[in-house]
């Protein structure tokens, strides 16, 4: 008997597949409510048998667990499994070892941040090429239902979670975007986190790196023909920039004295330093599948943006609202504060461990002002005190979803003509709403109200 921890996307997506070749499966949940209640029933009638509760050990017959990717290697169910000898994977681990003979290849990517935007990037860059490629894994359709379904070529995103629970993945390619200090609370250190975002390579066809993130290049130097991406003038065997343009010098015939266009910076939308990084991360994963460089800068301009990534939602008073929810950790708020000159900062929420100081001191010349909000504004406060001492900051508590009318109020305030508010929190959104984006469309929900009356103040 096959048993699978969780019952949400992947969970669903797991027992289906599962219950579909045949195998008996057993469904534990802890949580019992209306929502749960409804996708046992759908999988009752598949024939699995879903237990609603906390479950402290696996059924006595359970030969394999599928756990659910946010599910820490301490929970006590996947402990006790471990304990009693049964293997323990994911659902991407899973999908790889039933993908059917003549399987679409992988191309698979992670890190810290950027790998949304990425995947999307690549799969309208292979989509160009006239290939049927679908965005899979950490996005859009579970990859235990993809690797059945009619792609010729899967775009792969891979959370640290699920690489943690994955072992024979075989990527045609495989790319590291990045690697900084998240989910520290699950993974216990920064080490930790690097190691599992590093076994993305351990068995890909090729290897793909950023070259200006330290640890990423790390963890690469141990492949043979790993290639860089960066954003300075490439090297051979490198992707980069040369003036405006983006250039390919790895996957060429003479990569010694030879480099092909593949796009012009202006192309890359929208257009920041991490952004253009991103954007030859794709190039560099759809490059090494043979796309000509005519599809990757059709696809970079066929490539829509995901809602709450540097959004801009609109400009009051000579003054642009910027949605960046997504910024979730302070990797991605650095990469964000970077874009703009004159920065009134929206952050807080909850940091998952991670230390701020850092992003604050690099980010205080930029800084006009501070509005925090949320469960950790305090640390951000503190570091801001540090590192940027002559900035103003203004806190404003409370746990309610309304907490942001009264920060949009609060920075329409401290703003000034040519400047930018910019919701880049650098923390987790569930210490008060559901979702970053929820917490982004409670951001634009009060700027456009704001925009409705710029003489007063959103209510």
């Amino acid at each position: 008997m096959i048993t699978v921890a969780g019952l949400g996307i992947s969970g669903q997506a797991a027992a289906r597949a599962l219950a579909g070749r045949g195998e008996r499966v057993v469904v534990l949940e802890a949580k019992d409510g209306e929502r749960q209640r409804a996708a046992a029933a759908e999988l009752a009638g598949l024939g699995v048998e879903v237990r609603l509760g906390p479950a402290a050990e696996p059924p006595a017959d359970t030969t394999l667990l599928v756990t659910s990717p946010g599910w820490p290697p301490s929970h006590p169910l996947l402990t006790a499994a471990a304990e009693a000898g049964v293997e323990v994977i994911g659902e991407v681990e899973l999908a790889w070892r039933l993908r059917p003979a003549g399987a679409a290849p992988w191309l698979a990517l992670t890190g810290t941040d950027g790998k949304t935007t990425v995947v999307r990037m690549l799969a309208a860059m292979l989509t160009a090429a006239g290939h049927k490629a679908l965005a899979v894994g950490n996005v859009g359709t579970p990859i235990v239902e993809a690797v059945s379904g009619p792609g010729d070529v899967l775009a792969v995103e891979l959370s640290s979670f699920q690489l943690h629970w994955s072992g024979s993945l075989a990527p045609h390619t495989a790319a590291l975007l990045n690697v900084a200090p998240d989910h520290l609370d699950w993974h216990g250190s920064l080490e930790e986190y690097a190691r599992v975002k590093g076994k993305v390579f351990e068995r890909a066809g090729t290897v793909v790196h950023n070259a200006d993130d330290e640890i990423a290049t790390r963890l690469a130097e141990p492949y043979a023909g790993a290639v860089g991406f960066t954003l300075r003038v490439p090297r051979p065997g490198q992707l980069g920039v040369v003036e405006d343009l983006l250039v390919d010098r790895a996957f060429v015939a003479d990569p010694a004295d030879n480099a092909e266009e593949l796009a012009v910076l202006s192309d890359v939308r929208p257009f920041a330093p991490h952004n253009v990084a991103n954007a030859l991360a794709a190039a560099a994963l759809a490059r090494s599948y043979g796309v000509p460089a005519a599809a990757v800068r059709q696809g970079l301009a066929d490539f829509v943006p995901d809602p709450h990534r540097m959004e801009l939602v609109a400009t009051v008073g000579e003054v642009r609202y910027v949605n960046d929810s997504k910024a979730t950790n302070a990797h991605a708020a650095a990469a964000s504060l970077a874009a703009y000159p004159s920065i009134v900062w929206v952050a807080g929420g909850l940091l998952k461990g991670a230390d701020v100081d850092d992003l604050v001191r690099r980010a205080a010349p930029r800084l006009r002002a501070a509005v925090l909000l949320g469960a950790d504004r305090e640390r951000i406060r503190t570091a801001l005190a540090r590192h940027a001492a002559n900035v103003p900051v203004v806190e404003v508590p409370g746990q309610d979803t309304g907490v942001m009318d009264r920060v949009v109020t609060e920075a329409a305030g401290l703003a000034a003509p040519g400047d930018t508010v910019l919701l880049a929190p650098a923390g987790a959104s569930q210490d008060i709403f559901d979702n970053y984006g929820a917490r982004g469309e409670a951001f634009a929900r009060a700027v456009h109200r704001l925009a409705a009356d710029p003489g007063g103040a959103p209510e």
